[in-house]
């Protein structure tokens, strides 16, 4: 069975509040993303799931699919976990909805190699760090990494080795994970852990409860809208990068 993507939404993001909508050549943020899921070949469906009634509306009259979520959810993790309940699944990706230059064959890639992977409860995409400024950058979440395994997740990296070293095990997590459904339901009751509330990092909700997070490795970091600097970085990519220009064109005509 083909995984289904659930992309978590809402307006009130702490950085950039209504990040979400953000008009990117005409169509808002969300709908990019919803339309690059849409290209993907190895996916069932895609849902977005929100508490914003504003982006339930924006979402439908698009065509798109809605799934109304309670207010209360601190992360998308959580939010996907309602969300999926009552879809007949049994692998969800959840893909976060500030990635409008998301490429549909990085996600082919992922819900390939999920499919084809019954040991592992749980997966993210990571991908090499660019530059030693983003080790530092608290908007991006960093893990160390070890035999495909996601050892643990950081905005400041602990190690004291020098950029160059750091690098060989030290990634970026990127805004595509995955999630056997039984144990995405199940691992959202537990409390978040002292580490995950203090960091801000959803994916320490398994690794505190001693579950294997297991990497998938990226190529290439896409850049993702967190801040407000980064709208203008995308909109760059889109405008000079050639393939993202061609999917630019898909998503603008779909």
């Amino acid at each position: 069975m083909k995984p289904i993507v659930i992309i978590p939404a809402r307006l009130e993001s702490l950085r950039l509040p209504r990040k979400i909508l953000i008009d990117i050549h005409g169509v808002p943020m969300i709908e990019h993303v919803r339309r690059r899921v849409l290209l993907s070949k190895n996916i069932k469906d895609v849902y977005i799931a929100t508490c914003d009634k504003e982006i339930k509306e924006c979402v439908e009259k698009y065509g798109g699919k809605v799934i109304m979520t309670k207010r209360d959810h601190l992360n998308g993790t959580s939010r996907v976990a309602e969300a999926v309940k009552g879809i007949k699944c049994d692998k969800v990706i959840l893909v976060q909805g500030d990635e409008p230059l998301l490429l549909p064959s990085q996600l082919d890639k992922l819900s390939s190699q999920i499919q084809n992977d019954n040991n592992s409860l749980a997966w993210n995409a990571t991908a090499p760090l660019e530059s030693e400024q983003e080790l530092h950058k608290h908007s991006f979440v960093k893990c160390s990494v070890i035999n495909s395994q996601i050892l643990y997740c950081f905005r400041k990296s602990p190690s004291h080795n020098n950029f160059e070293t750091q690098k060989k095990y030290i990634r970026k997590i990127l805004g595509l994970l995955a999630f056997k459904k039984d144990f995405l339901i199940t691992i959202t009751k537990n409390k978040a852990g002292i580490i995950e509330q203090l960091e801000s990092i959803e994916q320490l909700r398994i690794i505190e409860n001693s579950f294997p997070l297991t990497s998938i490795s990226f190529e290439k970091t896409q850049a993702s809208i967190n801040e407000p600097e980064d709208i203008e970085i995308a909109l760059n990519v889109l405008k000079n990068d050639d393939e993202q220009k061609g999917l630019l064109n898909k998503v603008l005509t779909f």
